[in-house]
């Protein structure tokens, strides 16, 4: 089964949220199956930043990225879940 590599930036509710603490939540509380590859703070505006996350899950997962938006969208913090892009890899 392949993999795809999903890109999508997680925007704080406020620029009072600690963006090292949010990352250490998200790692902890994602299911098994998704990995994340990278992430990095990304200036939004005004002192407020967002994360940029790089994931990747399986190709045939049912849903798509419903899932994992959703998973995130849960976490304190977190304003909102913005998919970028999906992109099929064989290289993982």
């Amino acid at each position: 089964m392949g993999k795809v590599i999903v890109s999508l930036r997680v925007n704080p509710e406020s620029d009072e949220v600690d963006l090292d603490k949010l990352i250490s939540d998200i790692k902890s509380k994602l299911p098994s199956y998704y990995e994340i590859l990278r992430y990095e703070k990304e200036y939004v505006a005004f002192g407020l930043y967002a994360l940029r996350l790089y994931i990747a899950m399986p190709e045939n997962f049912e849903g798509g990225t419903d899932e994992l938006e959703r998973s995130l969208t849960e976490l304190s913090g977190v304003s909102s879940v913005d998919v970028d892009f999906v992109t099929r890899t064989d290289a993982l």
